[in-house]
């Protein structure tokens, strides 16, 4: 029998781990970790595509000027597309990205795991 992290991860996926993927990881953690963020790309991948509609899909809350700023920030780190339809009056989509889509299948594990931990 093993103990700790490091004998339950294949050593094939250990052998990518160096200081820089790790600094790139940290990254990514704190951009997928601010506050709502995950709750905008779950309404992303759950159909959302107005403003609205992501302000009551992520709910909680959050307040407009907020969700505009991560829809931005979310939009410029390329997980989010913005296309102006030039009508009267303007309006506004979103999408996620196929890179938003990615990430969000990527993070499945990570939700599996703390469903696992909140049913113990």
């Amino acid at each position: 029998m093993t103990d700790g992290l490091i004998d339950l991860v294949p050593r094939t996926h250990l052998e990518g781990i160096d200081d820089a993927a790790c600094r790139s990881f940290q990254g990514s953690l704190e951009l997928v970790g601010r506050r709502w963020t995950g709750a905008i790309l779950l309404a992303g991948l759950r159909g959302a595509r107005r403003f609205g509609e992501y302000r009551a899909s992520v709910g909680g809350g959050i307040s407009d000027r907020l969700l505009a700023q991560r829809l931005k920030e979310l939009e410029l780190e390329g997980l989010i597309r913005r296309t102006v339809i030039p009508s009267t009056p303007v309006q506004i989509r979103y999408a996620l990205s196929p890179e938003g889509e990615e990430l969000m299948s990527v993070l499945q594990p990570l939700i599996d795991w703390s469903l696992r931990r909140l049913a113990t």
